[in-house]
């Protein structure tokens, strides 16, 4: 039985997705050397109301790719708060990587605690089994539910309201 073959490129290229692709290859200190004066990302005197929705789509293709490494920061902050007002699921976060790290440490060995033996495997289904109870309890999809909620907000309000500097506006005319 053959699996499934979703072709994702067609989907990329209809959805012109190839500018969010371009940037997830390049390193960090790339992805945010072009990040924006907090001046310029705040100039209030460029906001303003949209007349149409063909101006919000004008104003947020350009903003998107623009500011492309300020709204990265607000996502990273967004998050950062997120895990900060959410203590159970940075607990659990912590446990799971701590334990992984814990265990892998041991090398493939059992571990003796007095008489007892307990293998990795075994380690891993008590981390596992632990890490789920608390999770459910984390409320992780909420949390990520509201990051990308707070998040598209926060950066499509941005995109739509802030209007493209003048000299650029111009170079959108046809003569």
């Amino acid at each position: 039985m053959s699996g499934i073959y979703i072709p994702i490129a067609a989907l990329t290229e209809r959805l012109n997705l190839s500018r969010f692709t371009e940037n997830a290859r390049m390193p960090l200190s790339n992805r945010f050397a072009n990040m924006r004066p907090l001046s310029e990302f705040f100039d209030f005197r460029r906001v303003s109301k949209p007349a149409n929705f063909g101006e919000v789509q004008s104003r947020c293709n350009y903003n998107l790719s623009y500011f492309s490494s300020n709204y990265a920061v607000i996502f990273v902050l967004l998050s950062i708060y997120s895990l900060l007002s959410n203590m159970l699921l940075l607990f659990v976060i912590i446990m799971a990587v701590g334990g992984m790290w814990g265990i892998g440490r041991l090398g493939g060995a059992d571990l003796v605690l007095g008489s007892t033996t307990v293998t990795s495997s075994q380690l891993y289904t008590g981390l596992f089994a632990a890490t789920a109870i608390l999770g459910l309890f984390a409320s992780p999809f909420s949390t990520i539910l509201w990051l990308c909620g707070a998040s598209a907000v926060i950066i499509i309000g941005h995109a739509s309201f802030m209007d493209k500097p003048i000299e650029n506006a111009f170079s959108e005319e046809a003569v």
